[in-house]
């Protein structure tokens, strides 16, 4: 039996795979897939970018595991009856690290001094405070709880929201009550229907002035258009580490609004987390060879 795994990351893979189960073999993902001798007897695929996009020539494919939290860009690649698995909980501390970072770089004026110093311009200028910000985190799963730990021992107040109430957390249907207090709102949502564009004009529009977006989810969850209006007027900032769209065209108006800071989709890309994401696919793939439960298994709503 075959494994097929991305060619992304090789030395994390090596470092981290593990042993691979009696009778199975790993390739990497071949350069002409239509031509690679016996892709009829892989069964369990690892697949990155357009990789995925030649899941339908494996007939015996019957698990995806990919190395990444979301799943929004495979989910209409993979074939019927396979089983999709994310890699959640792999990258939860490196991005719950860029989240704090960003809030930190924002309260300590992290731009405005790297500016001033490309312009060899002595240039003090008034800091914010992190303790005591009020910081709303919408998606609050693993990534979001990480989080939320290490701002509450900064002194944050961190108010929770997730799809539906529980344990102390928030529900959407709360958001209305919570933003007009929010300092920051952090998001982390996946994208699906019911996320696509959930932070809207009215949302942003509920934030006080001065407030910070903070996006490590997907960039589809906020609606551009109205995040850049606000964006445009000062009353709003942002750090932002997923747009749409991505990758974000040089005439876009986002690199030139005012108040936002843009890195290219990279919060979760560490060493560490890639190590733990190819933990995790040795891990998922001994589990299915010894017909053992999988993890982190995608259901309907695609998280």
């Amino acid at each position: 039996m075959i494994a097929w795994l991305t060619a992304e990351e090789p030395e994390a893979r090596e470092d981290a795979l593990g042993p691979l189960p009696e009778g199975w073999e790993a390739r990497v993902w071949p350069e002409d897939p239509p031509a690679a001798p016996d892709r009829d007897r892989v069964r369990f695929a690892v697949p990155a970018g357009a990789e995925a996009a030649t899941l339908h020539l494996l007939p015996a494919l019957e698990v995806v595991q990919v190395r990444s939290a979301g799943v929004d860009w495979l989910l209409p690649l993979v074939p019927p009856g396979v089983t999709v698995c994310d890699a959640g909980g792999a990258r939860d501390v490196p991005m719950a690290e860029w989240v704090v970072a960003a809030i930190l770089a924002d309260a300590k004026r992290a731009r405005e001094f790297g500016e001033a110093q490309g312009a060899r311009e002595w240039r003090p200028m008034k800091l914010g405070d992190v303790a005591g910000l009020r910081v709303v985190v919408l998606g609050f799963g693993g990534i979001g709880r990480e989080a939320g730990r290490i701002l509450r021992a900064m002194g944050c107040a961190v108010v929770g929201v997730a799809r539906t109430a529980h344990d102390g957390v928030h529900a959407v249907a709360d958001l209305p009550s919570l933003l007009p207090r929010a300092d920051v709102l952090v998001d982390l949502l996946p994208l699906t229907d019911a996320t696509y564009e959930l932070v809207d004009a009215e949302v942003l529009a509920a934030l006080p002035d001065g407030a910070l977006v903070v996006n490590a989810g997907r960039g589809r969850t906020i609606d551009t258009a109205a995040l850049v209006a606000e964006l445009e007027t000062g009353r709003l900032r942002a750090v932002l580490d997923v747009v749409a769209p991505e990758p974000l065209p040089p005439a876009h108006p986002l690199w030139r609004v005012p108040g936002a800071v843009i890195s290219p989709h990279v919060a979760g890309d560490t060493p560490a987390a890639e190590r733990a994401a190819w933990a995790l696919v040795g891990e998922q793939l001994r589990r299915f060879a010894a017909g053992e439960p999988l993890r982190n298994v995608v259901g309907a709503e695609g998280y």
